[in-house]
């Protein structure tokens, strides 16, 4: 068999295997927000600093089982970039739980699904990356469909502030994920260890004198932080060798849409009907977007970016 057709019998499995992945991590992801709600008594600053010391164990261990005796090196090899990539990660992951608790789960997931169209607005900005007409196209409805949202929450003081703590959660990945296009020379897995790592000193400094938390509070947090964060955003790095951006992106849609519906049918939260509106028009806007960019590339990425939950 010549080399070409090794090369062809192996990239359908490979591809296949990568879908399951995708599939899989999104699905495990998708119940960050279900886990929240099942939260008794902790708060968001509680909450982060337990997820984030199960997060920077999930992560070092599977950098130690991709690296091995490169291990140190790969972390002193991120430099001042990955210092800021793992600070703008840090940040999204603590608005992102001041979101959850402020605001429904809907109204922060399809904010949420906004990444991709802002992270190409930063990147034509920054990085001068040619933006489509189609991106463009979806960059105004998307930003309709969070208007929609946020303008149905007006009234409400907590909700609006869960809002725009969704958009700087969004806001905040894609800058994360700019700086990971400017620096693809660089392994930034550890820059999720050193965001899991700022999470966790900023949280321990705001909830200092009441870090005790409940055995099942606790055992929620550990599992969140270390199996579904650190599991579910292995898979979607291994995965993400082996597709192109535009499947990705529509992989990631599955999270955006379970985790509304996992409240929903677990513990009856329901959002109102302009957040399902607007969430509609963002995430009908992320999927035609990626479906068009379906028919014009073929070429994997190579590095993934972790989701935020």
């Amino acid at each position: 068999m010549s080399a070409e057709a090794q090369t062809a019998a192996t990239a359908v499995p490979r591809r296949g295997f990568a879908m399951m992945l995708m599939i899989v991590s999104s699905v495990i992801i998708s119940f960050g927000g279900l886990v929240v709600r099942n939260i008794e008594f902790a708060d968001a600053w509680q909450i982060n600093f337990y997820r984030s010391l199960a997060l920077m164990v999930a992560v070092f261990v599977i950098l130690y089982v991709q690296c091995r005796s490169r291990t140190l090196s790969e972390l002193r090899g991120i430099g001042y970039a990955g210092v800021w990539a793992g600070a703008i990660l840090a940040l999204a992951g603590i608005t992102f739980m001041q979101a959850l608790h402020n605001t429904t789960v809907a109204n922060t997931m399809f904010t949420l699904s906004t990444i991709p169209f802002i992270t190409a607005g930063l990147a034509w900005l920054f990085l001068k990356e040619r933006l489509s007409t189609v991106t463009i196209v979806a960059m105004v409805t998307t930003a309709l469909g969070v208007v929609i949202m946020v303008l149905d929450n007006a009234g409400a003081s907590s909700s609006s502030f869960g809002n725009v703590m969704a958009l700087i959660t969004a806001v905040s990945f894609s800058a994360f994920a700019v700086i990971v296009r400017a620096n693809r020379h660089v392994n930034m897995l550890p820059a999720l260890l050193m965001s899991a790592l700022f999470v966790g000193l900023v949280a321990f400094v705001a909830s200092i004198d009441r870090l005790q938390i409940t055995m099942h509070d606790l055992a929620l947090c550990l599992f969140w932080g270390g199996f579904m964060a650190g599991v579910g955003n292995g898979m979607f790095i291994i995965a993400s060798r082996h597709l192109v951006a535009a499947e990705l992106t529509l992989f990631m849609l599955l999270e955006f849409a379970l985790s509304p519906l996992w409240v929903w049918m677990f513990v009856g939260e329901t959002p109102t009907k302009w957040a399902l509106v607007g969430g509609s028009i963002v995430i009908s806007s992320v999927a035609i977007r990626a479906l068009v960019e379906l028919q014009g590339t073929s070429r994997p990425i190579k590095r993934g970016r972790p989701s935020p939950g």
